[in-house]
This record gives structure tokens, sequence and C-alpha cells, in this order.
């Protein structure tokens, strides 16, 4: 189980581990302003795809349990990031004239492999000093949709009730497994309200409310780097995800198969913080042995991320007993489609 969930999750977190040597952090040789503009510009597909993935799966059926009954769910969602958000307009960033590029574009999250070459020029003790960098490039995506996997829980409560936990338990991955890791926690409630129309609850329709918060940690340790432009020591970066939906669901309910579908809203949130020291190398143009000079680089505040919008959402389930086999397509800013197996008892 654990394996299979780090699987799916190591599109965005390993993906980190194979750029260390010309991943994001070599943005910081940047004046601070920039560096976090092309941050935020960077990593919005990747974190906005992860809200919308982990808003959806949340149901494959609008009937609630009996008082009593569960059912444990092991689903993985995948939120398509739309083909315009892979490249990011430098010109459109509003960068300093200190940063400078040959390129007109350069890959965000979800783009291509190669990053676009920058050159910054920086005052240093006094000197005009220069570097130069790669832009991190893409990462590859299963099946082009960023994952998040889940697996879930249901209660049935009283008065039509169902609660509902999500989780994935803390995994450390990387080479040095103590620095990065990731975990998942999520809470939602059912509530049937089919009562309310009168006879149709003599029917295999029925119409709940969902309320549902998830929230997700993401911590990656960058193994100390000793040579380039840029060297790192005890670097972390950390992403703290939030999502939040409500929607109305119904479902037809048959004995082997049953459809459904659901209208709301979501939203989420995300912060990204680094933390260490980063130490850039700088070129002065004179002999050696002066033509390198270093400087301790300035990290970004916080950077924010932000994501809401409309969903609908539609699917269908098979029954196979207590064996249930389920999958849904959202629509919604990334359109998500959501597969799993659930075992489902009362």
């Amino acid at each position: 189980m654990k394996k299979a969930i780090l699987f799916f999750f190591g599109a965005f977190a390993l993906s980190l581990n194979t750029k260390a040597q010309s991943g994001f952090e070599n943005i910081l040789l940047a004046d601070v302003n920039d560096s976090q503009k092309l941050l935020q510009a960077y990593f919005t597909p990747g974190i906005e795809g992860f809200i919308n993935g982990m808003n959806s799966g949340w149901y494959h059926t609008a009937k609630v349990h009996k008082k009593l009954g569960f059912d444990i769910s092991i689903g993985a969602s995948g939120a398509q990031i739309p083909s315009e958000k892979d490249l990011i307009n430098i010109a459109g960033l509003g960068l300093s004239s200190s940063l400078t590029s040959t390129s007109s574009t350069t890959p965000s999250f979800s783009g291509s492999d190669s990053g676009a070459t920058f050159q910054v020029t920086r005052n240093v003790n006094d000197q005009s000093v220069t570097a130069d960098f790669n832009a991190p490039g893409g990462v590859s995506l299963p099946a082009n949709r960023v994952p998040a996997p889940a697996v879930q829980i249901g209660l049935g409560l009283p008065w039509k009730f169902e609660a509902m936990v999500r989780f994935v338990p803390n995994i450390n991955f990387g080479e040095d497994q103590d620095e990065s890791s990731l975990n998942l926690f999520g809470i939602g409630l059912k509530k049937e309200i089919t009562d309310w129309f009168g006879p149709i609850d003599k029917t295999p329709l029925h119409v709940s409310l969902l309320a549902a918060y998830t929230s997700m940690t993401v911590s990656y340790g960058i193994a100390d780097i000793t040579s380039g432009n840029i060297r790192t020591q005890n670097a972390l970066a950390e992403f703290d995800l939030n999502a939040f939906t409500v929607q109305a669901i119904a479902s037809l309910n048959f004995p082997f198969i049953n459809v459904f579908g659901g209208f709301g809203y979501n939203s989420g949130s995300s912060s990204f913080n680094m933390s260490g020291t980063y130490t850039g190398v700088f070129d002065t143009g004179f002999p050696a042995p002066n033509d390198t000079i270093t400087e301790t680089l300035s990290i970004p505040s916080n950077l924010d991320f932000n994501s809401s919008g409309i969903a609908t959402t539609i699917g269908a389930r098979l029954s196979l007993g207590f064996f249930k086999i389920y999958g849904s397509y959202a629509i919604q800013e990334y359109n998500t489609a959501n597969l799993g197996i659930a075992f489902s008892i009362r």
C-alpha cells in the first residue's frame, strides 16, 4: 500500500529530487523580488492541480451508510493541467533589468524538460558581478496529470449522516529520507436529504449534501551542493496545501451499478517556504584568483497560491457484493479524473 501511494505522489515529490543540480534553487541567484516572481510562476500549475485533485473523489454514491456501516476506499485523482499553463511568458513577469534571458519563455512545472538560461547582474561589495543559471524544466507527469491519491474511510452516523476521513500516512522519500517527506489528511461530512423531497425516497434516487476539507504537506530536503554557481547547506523547501469543497450529490443506485453526479464549489490555497543557507558564486571579470566572489543569497518570503471555482462531477460505480469499483470525472478549472476501489459494509 505504502509503495503504491508513493508511486502516485512521485510525479511531484520525487521529480524535485531528480532536478536538484539544475533545479528551482538556482533561481535564488536572481534578486529576491525576481526570484519570487519566477518561483511563483513556475510552481503555480502544479500547486493548483494538486488543489483540484485533493477536492475530488470524495464520493461514489449519494446514499449514506446505515448507522455504523462503513467503507474503506483506495483511490487516486489526476488533475489535468491546461496546456496554456505549460509556458511562462518571461516578459509578462515584470522582472528587473538585472535579470535577462535570450529566451522569451521558459517551462512551468508542467512544461518541457529544458528551462531557459538567465544571466543576473548584481552589485557585490561595490563590484558589478554576473552569474548564469538555468531555470528548472518541467516534470514528467503520469498521463499528463497531477496525482493526488488517498485512503478514505466512511462511517454511517445517526440521522442519515456519514463521516469520512482520508489520509496518506507520513512517507519519507529521496536519497536522504530523514529530510524529505509527505503526508495528507482530510475530513468530510455527508448528509442524505432524499426524504426532503417526499415520495422519491421510495425510488433508486438518492440526494445528499457534502462538505470536505483536505490538507497536505510536502517537505523536500535539498542535498548540499558544493560546486557550481549556487551552493546550499541544510536547504529545505516545504509546501503546505489546503483544499475545501461543498457539493450537492445525486445518485441512482441499482443492485449492480449506480451512476452519480455532483455540483458544487471548490477552493484551496497553498504556501511555499524555503529555509537553509544559499550562497551564490558570481564572476567578477578579473583574472584568477580574483575571478569570483561569493554572497549569501536572500530567500523569498512566503509564496502563496490560490485556486477556486465551480465543479461538476459525473461518475459510475460497479458493485460486486461488498467490493466496489468506481470512477468519476470532474469538470473544473483543472479537469480531474478519479479511479478507485472500495470495500463496503451496510
